[in-house]
């Protein structure tokens, strides 16, 4: 065990990605380019060890996520033995397909928590940026019975160029729902949401008013629900401490049974990633180099390792500075002590500039090899 892992604490958090596969297509998709099949996920006893080896290494919530999550026919199954072992649920779900079919059992199951994504307020919008006609009226009718059913509701909306004059809308619409949290979550530019970068990029006087409009918003709305918003790199000063920091809260399964310390870290080529089929989760946390190659500081160049803020931000998102610097160990451009600080910003005047955005080039299982050889610089 490295000194970093030594003075790292136990996981709070596991994100169960149990599939990949979606009724979805959204351009912005956190899933890597090279979806996960079918044929390949991980069997119902091998996730019930996962979920029980989480629980006995201090995790206290489990995400149960995907792609749709719902697609798998043991998600009740999968979800009854995560509440026998005392771990917290959260179901992200489309709200559309099988989710509508199997809400009622989920919740006798002991689902916790519901998180449903949309995709716009309107209809029209929220269906061209999902690929998917009809869906909206549907999560709205299954937004109703999750508060029915008496479970939490949080509503994730990603935001972008396409529906960015709507925030205000999803804000008013989230407390229409009687959602209890509502997350005005910026695009993050990895993986597919790179790949439609020139579509997804809204100017910075677009990001502003829209930080603005949040800010306003929880005041009018303060007591009455939980506005939550990650705000957009391409514009900001400083970067996120990406997952609290890596290898430091949370750890990520994906379908086939790769562990990840955070969903897009598999843009990082030189990292190995060990299997729950080979490995113990315990034995990943503590032993695994992809967990212990940027955890801590002592990787950390300068400006980064004497910052003041280091152990804040923990040296920000390691995937980003590999798209943008070419080097997973650089200081994250979103920072402005970074090198290339201004090239990013510079980056996102141009690719928000044109009058009418790209179309969509929408998530597929297939198209992985095609869509990384066309990711922007």
């Amino acid at each position: 065990m490295t000194g970093a892992a030594r003075a790292t604490p136990n996981p709070i958090g596991l994100l169960a990605e149990l599939t990949h596969r979606c009724p979805l297509r959204c351009p912005y998709c956190s899933n890597p380019l090279d979806l996960d099949r079918r044929s390949h996920e991980l069997d119902t006893a091998t996730w019930k060890r996962v979920f029980s080896e989480a629980a006995a290494l201090g995790v206290l919530h489990v995400h149960l996520s995907g792609g749709e999550p719902t697609v798998r026919q043991d998600i009740v199954e999968l979800t009854a033995h995560c509440a026998q072992l005392g771990l917290y649920t959260n179901l992200i779900t489309s709200g559309v397909g099988p989710a509508e079919e199997r809400l009622d059992a989920l919740s006798d199951a002991g689902l916790d928590h519901v998180q449903l994504s949309i995709q716009a307020a309107h209809s029209a919008n929220a269906e061209q940026i999902g690929g998917l006609a009809g869906a909206h009226p549907r999560k709205l009718d299954f937004a109703r019975r999750v508060v029915e059913h008496g479970m939490p509701l949080t509503v994730n909306a990603v935001i972008h160029r396409g529906n960015i004059a709507e925030v205000g809308d999803i804000i008013d619409l989230a407390v229409a729902m009687q959602a209890k949290r509502v997350e005005i979550a910026h695009t993050q530019y990895y993986g597919w949401a790179q790949v439609n970068r020139s579509a997804l990029m809204p100017t910075r006087e677009q990001a502003d008013a829209s930080i603005a409009l949040v800010e306003g918003a929880r005041q009018r709305l303060k007591g009455q629900i939980v506005i939550d918003l990650v705000l957009p790199d391409y514009y900001s000063n400083y970067p996120k401490p990406c997952t609290g920091g890596w290898g430091r809260r949370t750890l990520n399964v994906t379908p086939s049974g790769r562990v990840l310390p955070c969903h897009a870290a598999e843009t990082i080529p030189e990292l190995v990633f060990w299997s729950v089929s080979e490995h113990s989760l315990a034995d990943v946390w503590w032993s695994s180099p992809a967990f212990n190659a940027f955890r801590g500081t002592d990787w950390m160049p300068e400006p980064c390792r004497s910052c003041e803020r280091k152990e804040r931000d923990w040296g920000g998102c390691r995937c980003q500075a590999l798209a943008l610097a070419g080097d997973a160990a650089a200081t994250d451009p979103a920072c402005h002590k970074s090198p290339l600080h201004d090239r990013m910003q510079a980056l996102a005047i141009s690719e928000s500039s044109a009058a009418e955005p790209p179309p969509y080039r929408y998530r597929s299982i297939g198209a992985g090899a095609d869509r990384r050889q066309e990711q922007p610089a």
